[in-house]
């Protein structure tokens, strides 16, 4: 009788109501703190297309790719981001010579090591706490590597000065914009800031926009007259705005991230006289001011020419521009080291933005090293100079190839129209799409870049990740893959619009 006892036991004690477990996860069946719900309203509102879903499913196919699942292609190639190493741009050599050095500083003694590099890692170890870039630095960045920053922006300008007390070093470009956002937003209602974007735009401002509550004002750029800016259309932007918020500053991306194009004189002091007019703060997205490929393009950059505009502009306008080493040449996107500098700031408003980057401790010190290296690069006395030249030459030359290469490919299809790459990274042709593909998704350019990812293993960022004026139809692809990688690029696309076209005719 024991053994049938024994399961009477156990089959009531199964019965009996179980305190909740407790110990999984410390939380059991009771509601999370932090939940979809209870979580930050802005941060859901933040989308970015550069790596949203397009992007993620393009990992999962890699990962396929790799357990041996058949596809019609045997490698996804991305095209959507501006990560220049990543897609094969080799790293210049003098830059990671220092950089080695300075990370290990026993190289020093390494006799495979040009002396001018040695030099230059000694002088940046020797500005770190302790000799060592594992030590904080002052949180607007090194002093000597801010004198230096200062120095290029003079001789940039053609001599107009900077200040190093007017340069924040920042943890890239982006650190720095999304700082300045932070200074500038306030009010509630209708005087919420509200900040000018282009359109289409870097996602980095919607995005930062969302998170501060902060109010976006589009303002297109003119497609027709490749991507060029209108102050027609600011003033038609402002006035709109100023029925809901209060516009507080404008931001301009020159080279032009995604569309590629460089702002002539003209139109930037344009924009200056606009600023000034409405009382607006500029912000200057510098980051491509090295990437300028077609005959003709020039950059020239808002501060010189808001000082050479004379001091009835240059005493008022308030400023800030941003520089990164992620791009141009160096495409050292890893490093994370960018600058800001600020003109016309109002000095209790500098004590505040210190004490805001101050909370972040201080920027990478690998960054800022690098960052140095940028803006003091070999000199033509030096042991390094000749290669640094012959490197630094090659990639420009080399993306300007590519540049010329995507418009003339892309515009060669049936339904695709590409602007000339004058500048930066990227090119944002314009899709003609079959009525029925429009009326098959929500978002059609969407559905043409995964269609393309999912048949022809090419990932792009579709334009409406990017903004574009209603009814057209766009995609942003950047022009760093390698030179045989690109053409495989273009010529499956150039396949995949036809078949695309074909069935949903």
């Amino acid at each position: 009788y024991l053994p049938v006892l024994y399961i009477l036991v156990w089959c009531c004690c199964a019965l009996v109501p179980q305190k909740p477990n407790m110990t999984e996860n410390g939380l059991g069946h009771r509601e999370r703190v932090l939940n979809v719900d209870t979580m930050n309203p802005n941060v859901k509102r933040i989308e970015y297309a550069v790596r949203g879903p397009i992007v993620q499913r393009a990992v999962q196919i890699e990962k396929e790719l790799k357990e041996g699942v058949k596809k019609p292609f045997t490698e996804v190639i991305k095209a959507n981001i501006g990560d220049a190493h990543a897609m094969g741009q080799k790293p210049i050599t003098f830059f990671r010579q220092v950089i080695a050095l300075c990370v290990y500083p026993d190289l020093l003694e390494d006799d495979k090591f040009p002396e001018d590099a040695k030099n230059r890692a000694w002088r940046i170890l020797q500005a770190c706490g302790g000799g060592s870039l594992g030590a904080y630095s002052a949180s607007s960045g090194i002093e000597v590597i801010r004198q230096d920053v200062a120095k290029y922006i003079e001789k940039r300008d053609s001599g107009i000065p900077s200040n190093p007390d007017d340069i924040y070093l920042s943890t890239g470009a982006s650190d720095a914009i999304v700082t300045m956002l932070k200074l500038l937003t306030s009010g509630e209602g209708k005087t919420r800031t509200g900040v000018m974007i282009s359109i289409p735009q870097y996602p980095l401002y919607s995005a930062a926009l969302a998170e501060l509550a902060a109010v976006q004002i589009s303002y297109y750029l003119d497609e027709d007259k490749c991507w060029s800016l209108d102050v027609s259309e600011l003033r038609r932007a402002v006035k709109a705005a100023r029925e809901h918020c209060n516009p507080r500053a404008l931001c301009i991306i020159n080279p032009g991230n995604p569309t590629g194009q460089v702002q002539n004189r003209q139109c930037i002091e344009d924009v200056i006289r606009f600023a000034a007019e409405e009382h607006l703060f500029l912000m200057a997205d510098e980051v491509y001011q090295d990437n300028v490929y077609m005959e003709g393009c020039q950059f020239h950059s808002f501060k010189k020419v808001l000082f050479e505009m004379g001091s009835e502009y240059s005493s008022v306008v308030e400023l800030a521009s941003f520089h990164s080493t992620s791009k141009c040449y160096m495409g050292e996107c890893g490093f994370r080291g960018g600058y800001m500098e600020v003109i016309n700031m109002d000095p209790e408003v500098k004590l505040q933005l210190t004490k805001l980057v101050s909370v972040q401790l201080c920027p990478s010190i690998t960054g800022q090293a690098l960052l140095d290296l940028v803006v003091n690069p070999p000199q033509p006395d030096e042991p390094s100079y000749a290669t640094f030249i012959k490197e630094r030459t090659a990639n420009l030359h080399i993306l300007s190839e590519k540049a010329k290469m995507t418009e003339q490919v892309l515009n060669t299809i049936p339904g695709i129209h590409c602007n000339p790459v004058q500048g930066a990274m990227y090119t944002f042709p314009r899709l003609t799409l079959p009525e029925k593909a429009i009326n098959a998704a929500k978002a059609p350019d969407m559905f043409y870049c995964m269609k393309l990812l999912e048949e022809m293993g090419i990932c792009l960022v579709p334009g409406s990740g990017f903004g574009q004026r209603d009814g057209t139809y766009h995609f942003r692809m950047t022009i760093l893959p390698a030179t045989e990688k690109l053409k495989i690029v273009l010529e499956k696309i150039r396949e995949f619009h036809k078949r695309f076209t074909e069935e949903f005719s």
